[in-house]
Parts: C-alpha cells; sequence; structure tokens
C-alpha cells in the first residue's frame, strides 16, 4: 500500500505579496518520513520572487535541503529570485553547494552487449590457463633444482606432509573405503542371486575396487581434507604477508611451500589407495559371507583370480596422478586467494571443487587411453 500524502501545512506556511511567495519552513524534517515537494507550493501560480524562512522549524536532517534544492533549481529553470538570507547558515550552505555542485542520480551502468561478455569471458579465461601453466611450469623447474642439489630441499618439511595427509588420513581412508567396498557388494548380490552367480560378487567388487573405486574415492577424500588444508594454509600465509616476507628474504615459495606439499601427496597417495582396495575388498568379503554365505577363503580365491597386476598398476598410477593434481589445485588456489578472511575461504573452496573436477576429467582420460591400450 502507498504511503499518505504529506500534509502541507504541517512542513510550509505559504503567503503571497504582490508577487512574491513567503514561504515558512516549520515542523519536523525527517529523511525516513514523506516530506512535500517544492511544486506543491505553485498552486497560485509561478511567483516573481521567493523568500524562505525556518524559524518555527523543530528538528531537520537532510531531506530539507532537498526540499530547498528543488527550489532553487525551479526558480533557476524559470529566472525567479530567491532569498534565502533568513535560513540558518548550515542549512543554507548544504542546499547551495548541492545547487552549485548539480548532483543527479547516476544512471546505472549499461549492460555490454554479448560480443564484450564473449571477448571478456575469452581473455578471462586465456589469463587463468596462463596462470595454470606457468605455475605448472615453476613445480618442473623446482623439481629439476631438487634433484641436481637434493641436499638443498627441506625434507624435514616434507616428512612432516607426508605424515599430515598419510597417517592422519587412515581413519576417513579406512570408513569410507569399508563403506564403498560393502555398498557394492550389497547392490550386486541383488542381481547376481537372481542367476546362481554369488561367487561373482568377488570379481565385480575386486575389479571395480582396484581399477576405480579405491584410486577415486581416495582422491576425492583428499580432495576436501588435503587439498582444502593446502589451500588454507598459503591462503592465510599470503594474507599474512608471509609468502611476500619469503620472495623479500630471495626464497621462492614454489621451492618453499608447494614442493614439499606436492611430493608428499604424489608419494602417499598410492599407499592410501593400496589401502583403500584393501579396505573395499575387506568389505566385499563381509557381506559375501554374512549374506551370500560365501567362505572368505573362497571369496579371496575367486578375487584373486579375477584381480592380476596390471588392474593394481593401473590403479597405482591413477592415484599418483591424482594426488599430484589434487597438490597442484590446492596450491595454487592457496598462492590466488585474496589478502582476506573472505578470500581463504574462497581459494579453499575453489581448490576443493577443482580437484575434484581434474580427478573426473583425469580418470575419464585414463579409462579412454587403458581401453586403447588393452590393460
Amino acid at each position: 500500500m502507498a504511503a499518505p500524502a504529506p500534509d502541507l501545512r504541517d512542513f510550509v506556511g505559504c503567503e503571497t505579496e504582490g508577487g512574491t511567495l513567503r514561504v515558512a519552513l516549520r515542523g519536523r524534517w525527517r529523511l525516513l518520513e514523506a516530506r512535500p515537494a517544492f511544486v506543491d507550493l505553485l498552486t497560485a501560480g509561478a511567483p516573481q520572487r521567493i523568500v524562505f524562512s525556518a524559524e518555527s522549524v523543530e528538528a531537520w536532517d537532510a531531506s530539507l535541503p532537498l526540499f530547498l534544492v528543488e527550489g532553487l533549481r525551479w526558480a533557476r529553470e524559470q529566472g525567479v529570485a530567491v532569498d534565502l538570507a533568513a535560513l540558518p547558515a548550515a542549512m543554507r550552505g548544504m542546499a547551495e553547494q548541492v545547487v552549485e555542485i548539480g548532483l543527479h542520480p547516476v544512471p546505472p551502468p549499461e549492460r555490454p552487449g554479448l560480443t564484450t561478455r564473449v571477448g571478456e569471458a575469452t581473455l578471462d579465461a586465456m589469463t587463468k590457463s596462463w596462470d595454470v601453466v606457468t605455475f605448472i611450469g615453476d613445480c618442473v623447474l623446482a623439481l629439476a633444482r631438487v634433484a641436481r642439489r637434493p641436499r638443498q630441499f627441506r625434507w624435514a618439511d616434507c616428512a612432516a606432509e607426508m605424515q599430515n595427509c598419510g597417517a592422519m588420513a587412515l581413519p576417513i581412508v579406512s570408513l569410507i573405503s569399508l563403506l564403498v567396498g560393502l555398498i557394492m557388494a550389497y547392490q550386486a548380490a541383488v542381481q547376481l542371486r537372481q542367476f546362481g552367480a554369488d561367487i561373482y560378487v568377488a570379481d565385480l567388487v575386486g575389479l571395480a575396487v582396484v581399477r576405480e573405486m579405491g584410486p577415486m574415492m581416495a582422491a576425492v577424500i583428499m580432495a576436501g581434507r588435503t587439498g582444502a588444508a593446502f589451500a588454507a594454509t598459503l591462503g592465510n600465509m599470503k594474507a599474512g604477508e608471509e609468502i611476500d616476507a619469503l620472495q623479500t628474504l630471495g626464497l621462492r615459495p614454489v621451492d618453499f611451500l608447494v614442493l614439499p606439499r606436492l611430493l608428499a601427496l604424489g608419494m602417499m597417495m598410492p599407499l592410501l589407495a593400496l589401502y583403500a582396495n584393501l579396505l573395499g575388498i575387506l568389505g566385499g568379503m563381509a557381506v559375501a559371507w554374512r549374506v551370500l554365505e560365501i567362505p572368505p577363503a573362497a571369496y579371496w580365491v575367486e578375487t584373486q583370480s579375477i584381480v592380476d597386476l596390471s588392474d593394481v598398476a593401473s590403479g597405482l598410477i591413477k592415484s599418483v596422478v591424482f594426488g599430484l593434481l589434487i597438490g597442484l589445485s590446492g596450491c595454487l588456489r592457496g598462492l590466488q586467494a585474496d589478502r582476506s578472511a573472505a578470500g581463504v575461504g574462497k581459494a579453499t573452496t575453489s581448490a576443493v571443487v577443482t580437484a575434484i573436477l581434474l580427478i573426473i576429467v583425469a580418470d575419464a582420460i585414463f579409462a579412454v587411453v587403458f581401453n586403447l591400450l588393452g590393460i
């Protein structure tokens, strides 16, 4: 419902004397409350001169100078003289300044056309791609420097990161991998039991876990756990200007901060993948034993008959690549974070999303390549 129009008599008293309009301001003028418009005073026609006074004003804020600005602009357009001498200096000064400066509402910016938006998106994508390529190049050069001078590498930092992203991640990897094996075995048992092929639950769970689900689930867990930790740590260091301090001391952030984390995660991911494979197979074995009444020995023999070294190797190769992708994503987003708490949060979220996206894309590429190679 629209607000009721204000009563003009509560704000203004008008008298016309021989072409002079005397405007006596009064009452309370508040910006958040309704106020009259200046044109409401011109019911008797355009005067030759306007005189303002404010003896009866009880309280006022910016709304009263805005009312005076309307009157001053109208008088300037119509060539009418205005007398503000009876007004307080502050009130008169505010109104005259606004009129002189000529403040007007700023029009909203025009929305760029389709061609402009496409061009800006293309330039943004090219800039981000170049940043990624530059970062990968810096990491490769840092690895080459470590190969030439291994004593200069911070092995203690690398060992600490290996503990954080390896041993400290075993509980969550154990739980997720065991549950994945249980779920896959339950789903397979429902279908295979209809054909009397209960024993092939071991084949399905074994191949799926070793080739896909073990490395994949371990990588997703590490992306949400370790990749986010990398981004948050480096983002906080950037916000606290610690990375700038390293550069001032002549230390490369990639050598000092990124490479230990990258190598630690790349070395620990195959071990975590093997551990996830074992827990997934044990989960399937438990379902087969309790639901399908298949002895653990028979289940293990069937698993050994279907899973060979090439299957294990393919999963290990994937896990190494997944670990490097997670490390690169987390460190890159951390170094790109804005120097604020909000920037660190955005970098952490972006690191997890980027890592999971790269993991899925890399797994799809591996599936095509392994199929072409007959692995």
